[in-house]
């Protein structure tokens, strides 16, 4: 069984860019990681999303100013609304923390395969870092008393922590990494997918902005145009104007990108053209939320979805901008798993003939009395090889020679198959 199980793992292995692989055991080990980037990632985006209901809700202050207890308890009576609201988003808090020390011990215990550069072991310690980071501003949001610039900090902080799971879960093979390292892609594409990454980041930023700054969510109410609303200060109604500039602007970025990578498709990589719609798709899906949002007065549900979503087309955004990069650097693998080397077109020469600097010796053979004689013939240095020399002294042969005119140079030969093979290599 080990011995028919070391094919695919060694396939396993140079897909996912990770080597030491010879056992099932190392095998299982990159199996864990990877699982464990998934249900990371799942928990990471389920705790964003309950945050925004926790903020949208009013229930941010549910325990008050006391972190990280509850009023003293940790596990409070659950009297009020808010106060189950809140304490459950700390609860989920404390899941994520756990299963993103899971993955890290992980990949620190099996370090020989997933460490290294491109590994998702730096990944995952970058998420236990992030985590941390998380619940610290977490905790001083609260003893803030909710301030704007804390909340979006806390918000900033989130998402990086959920670029790093997503990371290490494409590090892992999971999330089109696997596709990614054996595809080519262009540079261009990467450039592109990255400017779509910074401008869904500053939107998050802003969206976060927009949500907690008094005023700036009802600043307008209409769409595509902002109608200002008359009881809310201009700077609110600027910030929401900003976050929607950045939001049609990276619309409009991720559509030039799909249809440059249309046109372009026989060169990019497939998994980052997929990659490349998806986030399309989400950045639609959120101008009819928001849409729906804004023109139905902001109900609950609407906002909760507009949040959701957002984080759905930053998660998208950076997965595309990751396997892009990757793909960018990527050289395809030949059948043997080995990188295929780069031919230069050079063209190919045919045979020239081929002149002698010194007198050349043949032989030829002729028939005096019945008996076979060998006589030397002798190539001259400005003699064409293919009219041979016969020697002086058979006379009969010099006066055939004196008729012979010089031959035409031969036309160049077919090419043969091994010419052809060499040829499409050099088109490749």
């Amino acid at each position: 069984m080990v011995g028919d199980s070391r094919p695919r793992i060694a396939r396993i292995a140079r897909i996912t860019g990770i080597t030491g692989i010879g056992c099932r055991g190392h095998a299982r080990a990159v199996n864990n990681t990877r699982r464990l980037s998934i249900a990371a990632l799942v928990v990471a985006c389920t705790h964003l999303v309950f945050g925004a209901i926790v903020r949208i809700s009013g229930s941010g202050l549910g325990c008050g100013e006391n972190w990280p207890k509850c009023y003293g308890y940790w596990i409070p009576p659950f009297s009020r609304p808010d106060l189950i609201v809140e304490v459950s988003h700390r609860y989920l808090a404390s899941i994520l923390t756990l299963t993103v020390l899971s993955l890290a011990f992980v990949a620190v215990r099996n370090r020989a395969e997933t460490g290294g550069r491109g590994g998702p072991m730096r990944s995952a310690l970058g998420a236990v870092a992030a985590v941390f980071a998380a619940a610290i501003l977490g905790g001083v949001t609260v003893k803030m008393g909710n301030a704007p610039w804390a909340t979006v900090a806390h918000w900033l902080v989130a998402m990086t922590l959920l670029a790093m799971v997503a990371m290490t879960a494409i590090r892992s093979g999971t999330l089109g990494g696997a596709s990614a390292r054996v595809q080519r892609g262009t540079s261009r594409a990467a450039r592109s997918a990255f400017a779509a990454a910074v401008m869904a980041i500053f939107a998050v930023a802003m969206g976060g902005l927009t949500a907690k700054m008094p005023g700036a969510s009802v600043g307008c109410t209409t769409v595509p145009l902002c109608g200002p609303n008359p009881s809310v200060a201009r700077s609110s109604i600027d910030i929401q104007m900003l976050h929607r500039t950045i939001a049609v602007l990276l619309v409009l970025h991720l559509i030039g990108v799909v249809t440059m990578m249309r046109k372009r498709r026989a060169s990019e990589a497939p998994v980052v053209v997929r990659a490349a719609h998806i986030a399309l798709g989400m950045v639609l899906l959120q101008l009819v939320v928001a849409s729906a949002m804004i023109l139905g007065h902001l109900p609950p549900v609407l906002r909760s979805l507009h949040e959701a979503t957002g984080v759905g087309i930053w998660l998208s955004c950076f997965v595309l901008a990751y396997l892009a990069r990757i793909a960018a650097r990527t050289v395809p693998e030949t059948a043997g798993g080995t990188s295929a080397p780069v031919r230069h077109s050079e063209p190919v020469r045919h045979s020239e003939p081929v002149r002698h600097s010194e007198p050349v010796r043949h032989s030829e053979r002729s028939e005096e009395s019945g008996i076979t004689v060998e006589r030397p013939v002798t190539l001259t240095a400005t003699q064409d090889p293919s009219v041979p020399s016969l020697s002086r002294d058979d006379a009969s042969a010099a006066s055939l020679l004196q008729d012979v005119k010089p031959l035409s140079p031969l036309p160049p030969p077919p090419p043969t198959m091994a010419v052809i093979v060499a040829r499409g290599a050099d088109l490749l």
